[in-house]
Formats: C-alpha cells, sequence, structure tokens
C-alpha cells in the first residue's frame, strides 16, 4: 500500500488459486467469531484486486461493507467482486479507497468490525506497520493479515546456490526503496511484537505455497522473480544466476521440480 503498488493484476491472477490454497482457515474462523453481531464494516488493506475480500468475505458473517483501501487507483480499477456473498449468501457492499500507509489516520478504523490486509506487510516500513497498528489499537478492532512472506524458501532438488540466492532475495526484501527500509520477511514477527506490546492477543499460522507441476506457470514466474531480485542486490550472481534458473526450468519443465514458499498470517485480536 505504498504510493504505487508492488503487483500487476496479472500477477494477483495467477497467484490467486497458491494464495486462497495457503490461507488460514482456522484464523479466518477465529476472526468470524470476533465479529460483532449485524452488519459489519471491513477494511481490507493493500486491496490490490480484491483476492482477500473474494476470498474471506463468503467465511464471515454480515451483511457486509468492505472498504477496499490501495495507493494504487489502477489496480483498484481492476476490482472483481460482483459475484462475491457472505456467508448467508447476501451481496457485499464495496467502497474502494485511494491512500497510502503513510497517511493512515489513527482513527481510520474507528466502527469497523475488522481489518484484514493480504500479501502487503512485507513490502511496508516499520513506520507504516505501526500506524496499522495505532488504528486498530485505537478502534479495538480485531485484525487479520495472510500470507506475509518469512524468507524461508525449500527447493526440490536441491541446488548448492539455492542458500546464496535466497540470501540475496531476503536482503533485497528488507532494502531501502526511496527513502522507505522495507520490513521484508520481519514483517510477520514486527507486527506480532507491535501488537503484543500493545497488550493485545496475537495468533500466527504458518501458510506456505506448494508449488509443482499442477501450477507451473506461477512457477515459473516465482522462479524469475526471485531471481531477479537476487541478482538485482547482488549483480555479481548474474552469469551463476542464469546458469541456475535455466537448470531449474528445465527440472520444471520436466515435471521435477517442486518449490515451497513459507508465509505466515497474523491475527490479532483485544484481550
Amino acid at each position: 500500500m505504498s504510493s504505487v503498488s508492488t503487483a500487476t493484476p496479472s500477477w494477483l491472477a495467477l497467484r490467486a488459486s497458491a494464495d486462497d490454497a495457503a490461507r488460514s482457515t482456522e484464523l479466518a474462523g477465529l476472526l468470524a467469531r470476533l465479529l460483532p453481531p449485524g452488519p459489519a464494516v471491513l477494511h481490507d488493506l493493500g486491496a490490490g484486486t480484491g483476492g482477500m475480500t473474494r476470498w474471506l468475505a463468503p467465511r464471515l458473517p454480515g451483511p457486509q461493507e468492505w472498504v477496499l483501501r490501495d495507493g494504487d487507483p489502477g489496480i483498484l480499477d481492476h476490482l472483481d467482486l460482483d459475484a462475491v456473498a457472505d456467508d448467508a449468501g447476501r451481496p457485499i457492499r464495496v467502497i474502494a479507497a485511494v491512500e497510502v500507509l503513510a497517511a493512515l489516520d489513527v482513527r481510520a478504523f474507528v466502527g469497523a468490525a475488522a481489518v484484514t490486509a493480504s500479501a502487503l506487510l512485507d513490502v511496508v516500513t516499520r513506520e507504516e506497520a505501526g500506524r496499522v497498528v495505532d488504528a486498530c489499537v485505537a478502534a479495538g478492532v480485531p485484525a487479520l493479515f495472510s500470507l506475509s512472506v518469512t524468507g524461508v524458501v525449500v527447493l526440490d532438488p536441491p541446488d548448492p546456490l539455492d542458500d546464496a540466492i535466497g540470501d540475496a532475495f531476503n536482503a533485497h526484501q528488507r532494502r531501502d526503496s526511496d527513502g522507505r527500509r522495507l520490513l521484508g520477511p520481519d514483517a510477520a514477527p514486527v507486527l506480532a511484537r507491535l501488537f503484543a506490546e500493545a497488550g493485545w492477543r496475537v495468533r500466527t499460522s504458518s501458510t506456505p505455497w506448494h508449488l509443482g507441476p499442477s501450477n507451473a506457470p506461477l512457477a515459473a514466474a516465482w522462479l524469475e522473480g526471485w531471481i531477479d531480485a537476487a541478482v538485482e542486490q547482488r549483480p555479481e550472481f548474474a552469469e551463476d544466476a542464469a546458469a541456475y534458473l535455466a537448470r531449474r526450468r528445465e527440472q520444471l519443465a520436466g515435471g521435477a521440480l517442486r518449490v515451497t514458499v513459507s508465509h505466515q498470517d497474523v491475527l490479532a485480536c483485544p484481550r
């Protein structure tokens, strides 16, 4: 939810099925039980094309009104939520709001029933994460943050370059981007600690992607992005990384490559 979205509609569409398979149904169920009876207003941060809303709304009671917040007005133009309904089959109401986290007001969530986000925290700063926590605490509203990368990636079969590429990628995730120091793989622990320091109850759940032949296009796109970011961080890897990518593409094309990309979901609520 920076000033420019870090994702494209095509990338979000490609990853949607893997995201939905990974998200924690346990934490979603806990959130459903935390919602007050009657109409519910929910805020989704870094909403993108609405993937979190499409998955979560049918698991929650309603009637529901979703305020979808993103810093990129262009990506909000690709929202497709007309067929989304709550757990009783009632259509949801949607409001789109263009807003960057750096401008989030501490009273932004007053009157809301819940706050959500998906694949967002690793591309925000500690200050921005603190703004979200402060706004949730000020409103006393539970929050579910889904699919934050942890930095742990396992490829099978292993390759001698796996660790070096992974370390460079994680350093890239923690980079200084236009004066913003991104949280990267530290995001979920930082957010959990901020909520715990505020006296809130925090639950976490491991939510990995499991990629292989059944979702080879996503695996291929993820692999290229993973390696490109590593090379951007460590340009001296370029030649070795090109050979590594060729090996991995060959394995993927032959159905021999499996990838586990670790994520973590976080649910925080007042005690």
